[in-house]
């Protein structure tokens, strides 16, 4: 596995110690984490640092950001390779209705819609919603 330093560095974010540690916790969770999650789990730091990181983390292709229909943004680490843009890397999510864990399903591509002569679309996302494995 890629060391998280230079992995920051090829998505051009400076690898301080805080988004390094978030992205630590981030891949240990597996699953999509909102914002209060990750505050609690770091409950000494500031609140706008993590959220900053988050946003640096979504802006620089390191995470992406997932609507499950909670009304809690959901952010996870993008796979190696991922680009996370509308017409080539898209994939299903899954929010499970008896836990509440959102997780990315990438192996599933949303395939590419091609709009009528005039749309452009901004963003796409496709959440299932169901009973996960854990909880089956």
């Amino acid at each position: 596995m890629e060391d998280i330093e230079t992995l920051l560095n090829k998505h051009n974010v400076r690898p301080t110690a805080m988004r390094i540690l978030i992205y630590k916790f981030m891949r240990k969770t597996k699953r999509a984490v909102a914002l209060t999650e990750i505050e609690n789990a770091f409950i000494k730091a500031e609140r706008t640092t993590l959220y900053r990181t988050i946003k640096t983390f979504e802006d620089n292709g390191v995470a992406h950001q997932i609507d499950d229909g909670t009304g809690t943004p959901k952010y996870a680490l993008c796979e190696p390779g991922c680009n996370c843009e509308i017409d080539q890397d898209l994939h299903i999510h899954f929010y499970c209705t008896s836990c509440g864990e959102t997780v990315c399903l990438t192996e599933h591509k949303i395939p590419h819609i091609n709009l009528p002569k005039g749309y452009i679309a901004e963003d796409a996302n496709l959440v299932l919603k169901g009973i996960c494995d854990n909880c089956s």
